[in-house]
C-alpha cells in the first residue's frame, strides 16, 4: 500500500483559489489557473520563464551521475499497460490516460525531475471538435462511428519527451545507379559532410506509442517552453521521466540513422542512391527533459478499443478507426465502373 507523499499537501494547498479556497485547474483558454468555484484566474508567468529553454550538456565519454527523486504527488499505476502517471489537483481519475485501463495507487518510483513543459494550448472543447471533424472525414469508416465515438472520453496527458542537439562530422560511402536495361551502371561515391541536429524530439517512455508520438512530433518552438510547475499540471495527468540521458540517446538511434541517411542522399544529389555506409564523430550533445501536452480520446467500436489523439499544442489530429467492408466494396465497384467507362469512351473515340 502506498503511503503519503511528502510535499503533496503543500502542492494541493498552492492550487487552491486565494479568493474562495476552491479547487483550481489549468485553463488553456485563460492561460492560467482558473478556479472551478468562482472563476478567478491566476497567471503562472514569471520573469524567469525564458530559463525553460536552457539546454544541458552531456559527454558520453564522461557521463555524470544523475540524481533521482521521488514525485511530490502520488503516482497511480495502470493494471493494464503498466504505466505510472501522477494526477494533479482535480485530475484524479480511475482510468489510465494511455490505454484507458484501471489505475490504482502505487508506491512512487524514483525518477528524474522534469526541466520544462509546453502548457496545454488547445481546450477540451476544441479537441473534441477536432476529433469529430477527423472522424467524419474518414470516408471508409462505418456510418455510425461518430455515435460510438461520442460515448468515448478524453484524457489530458503530459507525455515525457527529450530534446537533443548534436553536431555530426560524417564520412560516408555509397553507390548509385544510372541508365536502364543493358545501359544500367552502378557507381561508387564517397564524401564528407557535417550535420547540426537541433531540438530532435524523442519519446522518453515506451508508453508514448507511435500514434501519440506522431500527434506531437512536428513543429517545435522552444519559446513555448515554460519551467516545470505543478500549476500547469492541475487538471491533467502526467508521466515522469525515468530514462537516463544514455538511454534516451539509445532510443533515438534508429530515427537518427534514418535522418542521417536521408541527409546523405540529399548531399549526393543523385538518383538511385543505395548501400549507404557512414562513420560519424558526434560532439556537442545537449538535452532537455520536457513534457508535451496531448488529448487522447478513448472509445470502443465493435468491442475493440480505439484512440484519437489531438495535439495539445496546435490541435493536429491522428487516430485509429475501423473500416466499413460495405463501403470499401462500394468504392471498389465504383472505381472499377469508372475505369471501364473511361476505357469504353476512349475506344469509342477511336483512340485505342
Amino acid at each position: 500500500m502506498a503511503g503519503p507523499v511528502p510535499g503533496a499537501q503543500a502542492i494541493q494547498t498552492a492550487l487552491q483559489c486565494p479568493s474562495c479556497a476552491g479547487q483550481c485547474r489549468y485553463s488553456a483558454e485563460a492561460k492560467g489557473l482558473r478556479c472551478d468555484s468562482c472563476g478567478d484566474v491566476r497567471s503562472l508567468d514569471t520573469p524567469d520563464d525564458h530559463l525553460a529553454r536552457t539546454e544541458f550538456g552531456y559527454d558520453p565519454d564522461v557521463p555524470a551521475e544523475e540524481p533521482k527523486s521521488r514525485p511530490d504527488l502520488m503516482e497511480h499505476g495502470c493494471q493494464t499497460c503498466g504505466g505510472h502517471v501522477i494526477f494533479t489537483g482535480p485530475a484524479l481519475s480511475e482510468r489510465c490516460p494511455y490505454c484507458d485501463g484501471p489505475v490504482v495507487l502505487a508506491q512512487p518510483d524514483m525518477g528524474f525531475d522534469t526541466m520544462a513543459l509546453i502548457p496545454f494550448r488547445v481546450t477540451l472543447e476544441s479537441a473534441r471538435a477536432n476529433a469529430r471533424d477527423w472522424v467524419r472525414a474518414r470516408i471508409a469508416a462505418p456510418s455510425d462511428l461518430w455515435a460510438q465515438v461520442e460515448d468515448g472520453h478524453f484524457s489530458g496527458l503530459y507525455a515525457p519527451f527529450w530534446t537533443f542537439d548534436s553536431k555530426e562530422a560524417l564520412r560516408y560511402w555509397a553507390k548509385y545507379t544510372t541508365g536502364s536495361g543493358d545501359n544500367r551502371r552502378t557507381h561508387s561515391i564517397d564524401g564528407a559532410m557535417t550535420i547540426d541536429f537541433d531540438d530532435l524530439l524523442v519519446p522518453a517512455s515506451t508508453h508514448v506509442t507511435p500514434l501519440i508520438r506522431d500527434g506531437i512530433l512536428h513543429e517545435f518552438y522552444p519559446d513555448r517552453l515554460r519551467p516545470y510547475r505543478a500549476g500547469y499540471l492541475a487538471g491533467f495527468a502526467a508521466e515522469r521521466h525515468h530514462q537516463t540521458v544514455a538511454e534516451g540517446l539509445e532510443a533515438n538511434k534508429t530515427d537518427k540513422r534514418l535522418l542521417i541517411r536521408n541527409r546523405i542522399k540529399r548531399h549526393i544529389n543523385k538518383r538511385g542512391v543505395h548501400d549507404i555506409r557512414y562513420r560519424t564523430d558526434t560532439t556537442g550533445i545537449h538535452y532537455r527533459r520536457i513534457l508535451l501536452p496531448v488529448w487522447i480520446l478513448h472509445y470502443v467500436y465493435d468491442g475493440k478499443a480505439q484512440k484519437v489523439v489531438v495535439s495539445g499544442i496546435d490541435g493536429r489530429t491522428f487516430g485509429e478507426r475501423p473500416l466499413s467492408k460495405l463501403k470499401l466494396i462500394g468504392y471498389a465497384a465504383a472505381l472499377s465502373a469508372l475505369v471501364i467507362g473511361v476505357g469504353l469512351a476512349w475506344g469509342a473515340g477511336g483512340l485505342l
